[in-house]
């Protein structure tokens, strides 16, 4: 059962939230400004947006959450992506917040776009940082080569743990994840979500490759977002910066900042 407690406001608040057969480690920062919903990267953590949340300061309410098997948060029999998307709406019912601005960073990205698209009552607006981009990469990719290079890479994940990078996930729970999120990704099945976004989006795209692309894979996989935009008014893109996909939070927080605040703004415009 998910949890639908309402907690206070008035300070800083971090603590597990109960669902299904886990608990999430979550931290709000309470207070009266527009709420906004942090949705990590697959194996990152909430202090991944430490640097955004400092640029955009307190007038905004900030709440962060690790994902199943991510940073503090407890292990599940489920880590698939529909279950990422559920568990937003327990976190937000857990504070008592009923409508809220979200913002994704790569597999985090595609979390976001999903709930918004569904959730348009719920949502004054996404920003989505190198994620949500369709594209059917995962047909270039060796499926079986892939399963095997993260049983090979088993041993490393308890170290990347203590840099706040990994999860507390099998090797084969690894690969069945990304290779979902492939599936997630292609053109025929994110398309029409992103099609379906009603709310003001924007997009903050980094620059040159990431970690385990090659040549200009990613800049082709960026490039499908002109095809969003064009179909939908709601969505575009905000910038392009010069970081990496990795770094971006780290690097250009800045830019992701001014997009919240321009998402914000859009939401507050007559219609």
């Amino acid at each position: 059962m998910r949890t639908t407690s309402v907690a206070s406001t008035d300070s800083t608040w971090t603590g597990m939230v109960t669902v299904d057969d886990t608990s999430l480690a979550v931290t709000d920062t309470g207070g009266s400004g527009i709420p906004v919903l942090y949705v990590n990267g697959h194996v990152a953590t909430q202090k991944y947006w430490r640097h955004v949340i400092t640029e955009l300061g307190p007038q905004w309410r900030h709440i962060t959450y690790d994902m199943r098997a991510r940073g503090k948060s407890g292990t599940s029999a489920d880590y698939s992506f529909e279950t990422n998307v559920a568990d937003i709406d327990t976190v937000l019912a857990a504070r008592g917040v009923q409508r809220a601005l979200v913002i994704g960073w790569s597999y985090g990205a595609f979390v976001a776009a999903h709930w918004a698209s569904r959730n348009p009552a719920r949502t004054m607006g996404a920003v989505l940082v190198e994620g949500a981009q369709p594209h059917d990469w995962i047909d270039e990719v060796d499926i079986e080569g892939m399963r095997t290079l993260w049983r090979r890479l088993g041993w490393l994940m308890p170290l990347m743990r203590l840099t706040g990078r990994g999860a507390r996930m099998t090797a084969e729970q690894m690969a069945d994840s990304n290779i979902e999120a492939g599936e997630i990704a292609r053109e025929r099945v994110l398309g029409p979500v992103m099609d379906n976004i009603s709310v003001p989006t924007r997009y903050v795209n980094a620059s040159g490759s990431s970690l385990g692309s090659k040549g200009d894979h990613q800049e082709r996989i960026r490039a499908s977002l002109s095809k969003v935009v064009e179909r939908n008014p709601n969505i575009d893109i905000h910038a392009k910066v010069p970081s990496n996909h990795g770094s971006i939070l780290r690097k250009d927080y800045p830019t992701i900042a001014e997009a919240v605040r321009v998402v914000a703004e859009r939401d507050h415009e007559p219609r």
